[in-house]
C-alpha cells in the first residue's frame, strides 16, 4: 500500500503543478514548434562509421572477423573487412555481427539498402540484412545466398515497407561461414540507404506463395511462416528477401473462428472455416491458409514413467531423440501431417491417413534395455478400420526394406504389428497404447528405425516412447 500511496500522491502533486502553470501562464503552443523527430542519416559506413554506430559480433562467432581495412576499398580511403573462419577455427565458428545504431533513424524516405562487395574467392554471402538491433527484430529483413566474386558488385536490399522504419536501430548485420570447410576473406564499401526509385513491382507472399489448407483445433495456435517480398531491379532482377511478419497485414475472414495477431501467429478460437491472407503496403501477397476448426481435445495423459527409464521421439514431457521424419510421404501414401500448439503442448496431426511411416534411422535406437513402445491418440472420428501401429528394425543391412506395404518386411527386416480394434477407438477421447517389444523384435530391438501406423482417422499424435 505505501507503495501505491506513494505514486499517486506524485501523480496529484504533478497534475497540480501542471494546472498551477497552464492558468499561470495562458499561453498556448506556437505553430513554429517542432516535435522531436530522428536522423534520417542514410550512410552507415562511407570510409568510416556514421555516428552513434556500434558494433555486436553473435554469440558463437568469431569477435575480431571485423576490422577497417584502409589498403582495399571500392572508393574513397576505407572499407568493411570481414575474415570468415577456417572450420575449427578457437576463435569462432563462422564470421557474424550486427552494426545498430541505439538512437535510432528515420529511414521512412528511402527503399533499399545498398553496398559494393567483393571477396578474395567466388563465394556465397549465406545471410545478411537490416533490422537486426537484438532486440525486437521487428522489421528484419534478410537476403540470402548473396553470390560474391573477385570483382566489386553492387548489392541491393529492398526495404518491404520503409514507412515503418521510422524508428530503426538495426542498421546492418551479416552471417557468414566457411566455404567447403575453409575460410577466406571479404569487403564491404559505400554502405548506406538509398531512394533508388528503381526497386519496383512488389510481390509479396506468405507460405511462400503456397495456398494451404489444415485441419486445427480450438485453442491451437499456428505461425505464418514463408514471408518474402519480391521486388523488381533496374537491372531486371527480380530479387527476394525474408520479411518479418511486421511487415505484412494479415486478415481473417471469420474472426470467430481464427485471429491473427501482428506476429502473424493465428489463433483458433472457434468452430467453422475461415481464410488467412495478408498484404505488404497495400499489396495483396500470394499464399493463403484455410482453417477447417473443429472443437478442442484437451491434453493428453500426463506420462508418469521416469526419464531415465525412457527413449522419446516426441513428447513434452521428455528430451527428444533425433527423428528423420514424421512423414515419409511413401508412394500411395495419402496422409498429410502438421504440427499443433495449444499453449505449451505440442501434437502432431494426421489426416487423411491410410498409412504412414516415422524414420529414426541417423541413428537407429537401440531399445535394447526398452520393454515398450507408447503412444497417445485422439480423434474426432467414428470408424469401423482398426488402428494399426507396426514397429520395425532395419536389419544387418542398415537399410528399412521399401515392401512394407506389398508383403511385410525381408528375413533381414523384422517387425512386430500391434493392432486398435476400431471399437475400442472413442472419438473424443484420448486413447493411450502400450505395445510390448515381444516376438518377432525382440530379438533385434536394438537397430529400431521405423515405426508405421495404418488406419482412416484422422488422429493426434502425442508421448511417442519407448520404456522399461
Amino acid at each position: 500500500m505505501k507503495k501505491s500511496n506513494y505514486r499517486d500522491s506524485k501523480i496529484i502533486f504533478l497534475l497540480g503543478l501542471i494546472l498551477i502553470v497552464t492558468v499561470g501562464c495562458e499561453r498556448e503552443l506556437s505553430d513554429d514548434v517542432e516535435f522531436a523527430t530522428f536522423p534520417k542519416t542514410a550512410e552507415v559506413f562511407i570510409d568510416g562509421f556514421s555516428g552513434g554506430l556500434n558494433y555486436f559480433p553473435f554469440s558463437g562467432s568469431k569477435a575480431n572477423a571485423f576490422t577497417v581495412d584502409q589498403e582495399v576499398k571500392y572508393k574513397g580511403t576505407a572499407s568493411m573487412r570481414f575474415d570468415v573462419p577456417t572450420v575449427g577455427d578457437p576463435n569462432g565458428a563462422f564470421a557474424g555481427a550486427i552494426f545498430p545504431d541505439a538512437t535510432g533513424r528515420d529511414l521512412s524516405d528511402y527503399d533499399a539498402l545498398t553496398f559494393w562487395i567483393k571477396s578474395t574467392q567466388a563465394a556465397t554471402l549465406n545471410e545478411v540484412g537490416l533490422g537486426n538491433d537484438f532486440g525486437e527484430n521487428k522489421y528484419l529483413v534478410t537476403m540470402t545466398n548473396v553470390p560474391l566474386s573477385t570483382n566489386w558488385t553492387k548489392v541491393i536490399i529492398p526495404i518491404p515497407d520503409a514507412t515503418k522504419l521510422t524508428l530503426e536501430k538495426g542498421m546492418f548485420w551479416y552471417a557468414e561461414g566457411a566455404e567447403n570447410g575453409n575460410g577466406y576473406t571479404f569487403w564491404i564499401d559505400e554502405l548506406k540507404y538509398e531512394k533508388l526509385g528503381t526497386v519496383a513491382q512488389p510481390k509479396p507472399a506468405i507460405f511462400n506463395g503456397v495456398d494451404k489448407k489444415e485441419n486445427s483445433f480450438i485453442g491451437s495456435n499456428v505461425t505464418i511462416d514463408g514471408l518474402t517480398q519480391t521486388y523488381n531491379l533496374a537491372s531486371g532482377i527480380n530479387q527476394t528477401v525474408l520479411a518479418a511478419p511486421s511487415y505484412f497485414k494479415f486478415s481473417s475472414s471469420n474472426i470467430e473462428v481464427a485471429r491473427v495477431s501482428e506476429l502473424g501467429i493465428v489463433t483458433i478460437v472457434g468452430f467453422g472455416t475461415a481464410k488467412i491472407t495478408a498484404a505488404v503496403a497495400g499489396v495483396k501477397a500470394s499464399g493463403s491458409l484455410t482453417i477447417e476448426a473443429s472443437g478442442s481435445f484437451g491434453s493428453a495423459p500426463v506420462p508418469t514413467q521416469a526419464a531415465a527409464n525412457v527413449i522419446s521421439l516426441f513428447s513434452n514431457a521428455y528430451t527428444n531423440v533425433p527423428v528423420d521424419f514424421f512423414n515419409g510421404f511413401y508412394d500411395g501414401s495419402t496422409t498429410k501431417t502438421s504440427d499443433i500448439k495449444v499453449g505449451f503442448d505440442n501434437f502432431k496431426y494426421y489426416s487423411d491417413l491410410n498409412y504412414v511411416g516415422i524414420e529414426f534411422k541417423n541413428p537407429a535406437i537401440n531399445a535394447t534395455t526398452m520393454g515398450f513402445l507408447h503412444l497417445d491418440i485422439w480423434t474426432a472420428d467414428t470408424t469401423n478400420t482398426p488402428f494399426v501401429v507396426k514397429i520395425r528394425d532395419r536389419g544387418a543391412n542398415g537399410v528399412i526394406d521399401t515392401n512394407v506395404f506389398t508383403g511385410g518386411p525381408t528375413v533381414d527386416d523384422k517387425e512386430i504389428s500391434y493392432t486398435v480394434p476400431a471399437n475400442q477407438i472413442t472419438p473424443g477421447q484420448w486413447i493411450s497404447i502400450n505395445i510390448p517389444l515381444t516376438g518377432d523384435i525382440a530379438s533385434q530391438k536394438g537397430n529400431l528405425a521405423q515405426i508405421v501406423f495404418v488406419g482412416d482417422i484422422n488422429f493426434l499424435l502425442d508421448n511417442l516412447y519407448f520404456y522399461k
